[in-house]
């Protein structure tokens, strides 16, 4: 997906959600078909992301479950050279998880 931002005249580039392969698992994590099959995610992830070897591109077969899985799917969405990884902008299981443990304690 391709935008701007009027005032400062940014291209935004971004993973599109209505464009995500249908073998990702349900979740905030996702690629689409822009992905190139170059195994940066794979490599960076390799317990979130696998590879259709079919259809040759990767995808999200386990949502993050730690602080640690979430850190490392980021990182691949950031590499991403062709950023066909996205996020669906919700807050994480991860981060959820968290904030009801540290509001349950104080």
């Amino acid at each position: 997906m391709v935008g701007r931002n009027s005032k400062f005249n940014i291209k935004i580039i971004m993973a599109d959600i209505t464009n995500r392969y249908p073998d990702n698992i349900t979740g905030r994590f996702y690629v689409d078909r822009e992905c190139i099959d170059c195994d940066l995610c794979r490599e960076t992830a390799p317990d979130n992301f696998t590879r259709n070897e079919d259809g040759g591109y990767s995808f999200v077969f386990k949502q993050p479950a730690t602080e640690a899985e979430e850190s490392r799917c980021k990182e691949a969405m950031e590499g991403c050279p062709v950023e066909a990884i996205g996020n669906d902008g919700q807050q994480s299981d991860v981060a959820s998880s968290a904030a009801v443990e540290q509001s349950s304690q104080g």
